[in-house]
């Protein structure tokens, strides 16, 4: 309102161009003179964010600068990328990945100026800015599509070897359990804990829902999943011994970000489970895991998933070991864990009639996705992936919780998609799934190589390779991906940029 009083006309709504306006104004206040050897680009940017309420990462462009950039960022990522007579700036590192390796996260509250041959990093708040430079791990070919039609594509088809990558190095063949660098918790300290809380959100929190499950079922340990955009705001009471993750792809997520600082402020020890080095959450949790999962471009996450579910997997382990699992039952789940990559493999052979049974039911526009156990945050994320990418109408319950109201969906154009391998309670899926033919629903189910029953039952079967029952949802949702992907498609979807998403919600 100040602005328009003063005569400044604005072409949209968007809060980016009011703060453009408002550098202008404290730019022409500058007269284009320095102060204190600073460019008045620069001071005038710094004044105007001394106004701002909220997050933003920007990039500012003067005219009177041509060669100049100036980056500032509170809450939302920034990177500067350092090259030979050239610097870069981006809000992530895969932009500029084939230009540059040579990287500086910026912090809270930094300001850059960038220049081809030099540049400079201040601090809103004490004036000097430490800063770490930070080399890529991962190539420039890592973010590009190669043979594959869609990013989504090839990250589905990656995981056996992202799974591979979480698991390098921190697998102890000899004592049958994980091995961990950077937790910055002694195995005593973590003997001490009582209770577990995972905050996470969107795909990240369908992964702790399993991680939940490894940590009751595996370590014997209490544990409880939190939406981080409601955890922040709640006033929960947490016990003494209580251990905190923030679980999140890109390590930027605003929500998880605040629950991560709400837990520490409470005095929790914290551990980020994040794939993005030098993020925000990795450099202010006590300690954490890194997925190795390499750059996920596609917003809808696949690979991500299945490295969050093995790291937190590996975690269970770990701290299982550390408590009461056996060095037989370590063995066990170690050895078959060595498995799955190749299993995958099996189940990614399926796309094409994947492909089929996608195009059989893409005139739907409802669909339930129903699993039990650990293969309910399977159902929950195969519904997820299918309505952010085709935009059409899905929803995930356990299977059980049918009866109690969802069941009124039913009807011969609604499909359901079970998760059904065989587990300990196969027969009280195979229940509920016979009570949707009862009402003509159709029928899609997930099930374990060699179940000749389901094919008498379902319309349609997806077959995955047999594995140990808590191994399951890497194998289950590798189906459920290729199903969501090959209906959007066929609907012409951008399965890669669906609308109204971002890969990084760094907003809140």
């Amino acid at each position: 309102e100040k602005l328009e009083k003063a005569g400044h006309s604005f072409q949209s709504e968007t809060d980016t161009e009011v703060l453009a306006h408002w550098i202008g104004v404290k730019y022409e206040k500058l007269a284009g003179s320095p102060r204190n050897g600073k460019l008045p680009i620069l001071i005038a940017v710094e004044e105007a964010l001394r106004d701002v309420v909220g997050t933003y990462g920007i990039a500012v462009l003067c005219a009177d600068f041509p060669s100049v950039i100036v980056g500032a960022r509170r809450g939302s990522p920034l990177v500067v990328g350092i090259g030979k007579g050239e610097n870069f700036l981006a809000s992530d590192v895969s932009a500029i990945v084939s230009q540059t390796r040579d990287v500086i996260y910026l912090k809270d509250h930094d300001l850059v100026v960038l220049q081809p041959d030099r540049f400079e990093i201040f601090s809103m708040i004490n004036g000097t800015a430490d800063y770490q430079v930070s080399r890529v791990e991962w190539s420039a070919e890592a973010a590009e599509k190669g043979d594959f039609p869609h990013f989504m594509l090839k990250e589905i088809f990656e995981q056996p070897q992202t799974i591979q990558n979480a698991c390098r190095g921190r697998i102890s063949h000899e004592e049958w359990t994980a091995v961990f660098g950077g937790l910055n918790l002694t195995a005593g300290q973590l003997r001490a804990i009582d209770r577990i809380i995972l905050t996470a959100c969107g795909t990240s929190w369908h992964a702790a829902l399993v991680g939940e499950y490894f940590f009751e079922e595996i370590a014997g340990i209490p544990a409880t999943v939190e939406y981080a955009s409601e955890f922040r705001y709640r006033n929960t009471p947490i016990e003494k011994n209580t251990l905190v993750f923030a679980i999140t792809q890109s390590g930027e997520t605003a929500d998880t970000l605040a629950a991560l600082r709400e837990s520490k402020r409470k005095g929790h020890p914290t551990l980020a489970i994040c794939n993005v080095v030098g993020s925000t959450i990795a450099r202010e949790a006590d300690g954490g895991v890194y997925l190795r999962a390499g750059p996920e471009i596609g917003v809808a996450s696949t690979k991500a998933f299945t490295s969050q579910v093995t790291a937190l997997l590996l975690l269970a382990l770990y701290m299982g070991r550390t408590r009461r699992l056996s060095g037989t039952d370590g063995k066990q789940l170690v050895s078959e864990l060595d498995l799955i990559p190749g299993k995958i493999e099996s189940i990614l052979a399926q796309s094409d009639r994947i492909k089929q049974i996608a195009l059989k039911y893409k005139s739907c526009v409802d669909f339930l996705f129903l699993g039990r156990l650990g293969n309910f945050p399977v159902a929950l994320e195969g519904a997820l992936k299918l309505k952010e990418i085709s935009y059409v109408h899905a929803e995930g319950y356990p299977a059980a919780e049918m009866k109690h109201g969802p069941i009124a969906l039913i009807d011969d154009k609604t499909p359901s998609v079970f998760v059904c391998p065989r587990d300990q309670i196969y027969d009280k899926v195979m229940s509920n799934l016979e009570e949707v033919k009862a009402r003509k629903g159709p029928v899609i189910a997930i099930a374990t190589e060699g179940d000749a029953d389901i094919a008498k039952k379902a319309d349609d079967v997806i077959y995955i390779p047999p594995t140990l029952e808590h191994l399951q949802p890497l194998l289950t949702i590798i189906p459920l991906q290729l199903l969501a992907y090959h209906f959007a498609v066929a609907l012409g979807c951008d399965v890669d940029k669906p609308r109204n998403l971002a890969k990084s919600v760094t907003v809140e």
